[in-house]
């Protein structure tokens, strides 16, 4: 890889809308992966032109996720950097500057064509057989024919001209790529409202940025073409090298969206998920250091870290995977870390949690937790004052069970071993000597509380 060296500089640019998708993720840590491994810079660039969608809270959302995932950026907000600003709607004056520079040079055009007169002209084309695109009409324009539709006050948008010829382009994961020139027809940069296209805005600030990788979505890949070519119109030295990855797809192997559950950062934080297991899986959507090696930490990932690995197939979502690896993180933690989180989450719940039981609590379920959760619905009531039984729990409640419940209770003060049977407890052997084996379920089960 000819241009991976300490010059490189890559960025994550995403467009907030209220969470980070874990696809976005995976973009965000392979971009923060390659800029480390090879000692470059990473950016962190907001595309916030949809003004809807893009609200500051939604922007700080991202940057909360990026850093609970331990995913720190050399430049972008917050932190400043030599090619600021770093959010799109900072940047608008640019973005109008090089439309007004492209129309000069002949690069752009303006169009004057109505919503309703392209899905004609669309349908039109399709009915001939012919692949629907933009056909040119504006490009052509007499002066006249342009004042008498700026009289009528059509809202006019800003077309880019692309040359009519093919093109090659080079992705470092996917090779070569030949699009027909019938396929790269002349696009909006500019719309009638005057925001501009993320096809001119990303393209710009990859120029003006000095971006050397591209590392982003497969589904952004058709794009690639027509952002080279505004690329060549600014009179850039180079364009970027291109990296597209792989899709994240479902079960059903379609795109990962919500209809396949939760997509969301922000959603695993919530549900007891460790930030290191997060990674470490999304780190294995798409790429792999070898045949066997499944646990990595984040310095073994920055030290293994290689594009040449990344694969062209789509990834699949599997959940139960990222359980079963948070579960292997958890367990590796020490007790004082996964007691502080289940702490936490007891708080957050509004159970005033005692640290102290809970911390002799964790040794005896962290074995079996694959999230922080599902263990801190089992021993939240070792910390309320009034326990009352569900409905399984009375069953087995009864006046032929009280001198068995009160001896076990009696017992040397620890997590009663009635409630975890299996757990470690001088008190065992003296209660299933004085009971018996057959009886044991009727202590067992009534001290349990699920």
């Amino acid at each position: 890889m000819a241009d991976a060296a300490a010059s490189v500089r890559c960025r994550l640019a995403p467009a907030p809308t209220g969470y980070l998708h874990v696809g976005n993720a995976r973009t965000a840590l392979y971009n923060w992966l390659f800029a480390r491994h090879h000692g470059g810079v990473f950016v962190l660039r907001i595309e916030d032109t949809d003004r809807k969608r893009s609200t500051d809270e939604a922007i700080g959302i991202v940057i909360d996720s990026l850093r609970w995932l331990g995913l720190d950026w050399d430049e972008g907000p917050e932190v400043g950097g030599p090619f600021g600003p770093y959010r799109q709607t900072e940047r608008l004056s640019i973005y109008h500057e090089t439309v007004g520079r492209f129309r000069a040079d002949g690069h752009a055009y303006p169009c004057y064509c109505t919503p309703e007169e392209l899905e004609e002209r669309r349908r039109a084309a399709l009915a001939r057989g012919e692949a629907p695109g933009y056909d040119g009409r504006c490009r052509t324009l007499t002066d006249e024919q342009r004042r008498a539709y700026e009289a009528e006050g059509r809202p006019t948008a800003i077309r880019f001209h692309m040359p009519e010829e093919d093109m090659v382009v080079h992705d470092l994961i996917r090779g070569d790529t030949h699009f027909p020139a019938s396929d790269l027809r002349d696009f909006v940069i500019l719309r009638s409202d005057g925001t501009p296209t993320y096809l001119l805005a990303a393209a710009v600030d990859d120029v003006l940025m000095e971006m050397t990788h591209v590392i982003r979505g497969e589904d952004l890949h058709p794009s690639t073409p027509r952002q080279i070519r505004i690329m060549e119109a600014l009179g850039a030295d180079r364009v970027p090298a291109y990296a597209h990855l792989p899709l994240i797809v479902g079960a059903d192997h379609k795109p990962l969206s919500k209809r396949h559950g939760s997509v969301s950062v922000e959603w695993y934080k919530e549900r007891g998920f460790l930030p290191e297991a997060l990674v470490n899986y999304l780190a294995l959507l798409g790429w792999s250091y070898d045949e066997t090696t499944t646990f990595m930490s984040l310095p073994d990932l920055v030290e293994r870290f290689d594009l040449s690995r990344v694969s062209r197939n789509p990834a699949a979502f599997d959940v139960e995977k990222l359980e079963w690896m948070n579960g292997h993180d958890i367990r590796e933690s020490d007790d004082a870390r996964v007691g502080e989180l289940v702490s936490a989450e007891l708080l957050h719940r509004g159970v005033d949690a005692d640290a102290t039981i809970v911390a002799r609590a964790v040794p005896l379920i962290k074995e079996r937790m694959k999230t922080v959760l599902e263990r801190a619905d089992q021993i939240a009531f070792l910390c309320a004052d009034d326990v009352r039984p569900d409905d399984r729990a009375l069953e087995w409640l009864g006046p032929d069970r009280a001198d068995l419940l009160r001896e076990a209770a009696s017992r040397p003060p620890c997590l009663p071993c009635a409630w975890l049977w299996h757990a470690p407890c001088a008190s065992r052997p003296a209660i299933r000597l004085q009971i018996g084996a057959a009886a044991k379920g009727r202590v067992r089960f009534p001290c349990s509380v699920r």
